[in-house]
């Protein structure tokens, strides 16, 4: 397991709030909770950076954090992120904010220490570019979308 440094920034985090952890043995992704004083209402169609209570830096090159929405909220209530997927490089040291947006057309009350998101850590591999005149054929070649069928 990989040791990864946190600083809270909101004291509720780690006191009334749990830090994130992973839920099963099996788990790939921490649930990220709204590190919030009072509820709040997200109404239909709006949009809200919710805060996290915490910073983290990854600290190395090969690991990144991606903030992706919890299934349940999207599928049940229409809570998904606004940008639908956050990338957190590994020397970004800021505090954790989740866009949260409800594209439901009812309201929907995050309650502070909700699960709003979760968080998965993954390799990167940085890449540099060699340009080229041609490509080694392949059976897909250049067919796009929808290409290989539905079936």
């Amino acid at each position: 397991m990989k040791n990864i440094k946190i600083k809270i920034i909101n004291p509720l985090m780690g006191s009334s709030i749990p830090l994130p952890e992973y839920e099963t043995a099996g788990s790939a992704g921490l649930d990220l909770r709204a590190c919030l004083d009072t509820k709040l209402n997200l109404e239909a169609g709006m949009s809200k950076l919710i805060p996290i209570g915490f910073a983290m830096h990854l600290d190395d090159p090969e690991l990144a954090a991606m903030v992706i929405p919890r299934s349940g909220l999207g599928s049940k209530h229409g809570i998904v992120l606004g940008n639908l997927v956050g990338l957190i490089d590994s020397d970004y040291q800021g505090e954790l904010m989740v866009p949260a947006w409800n594209r439901s057309e009812q309201d929907f009350q995050i309650n502070p220490g909700d699960r709003i998101a979760q968080m998965i850590i993954v390799p990167v591999v940085q890449a540099s570019f060699e340009i080229v005149d041609n490509f080694t054929e392949t059976q897909r070649g250049t067919k796009g979308f929808g290409s290989s069928g539905i079936n």
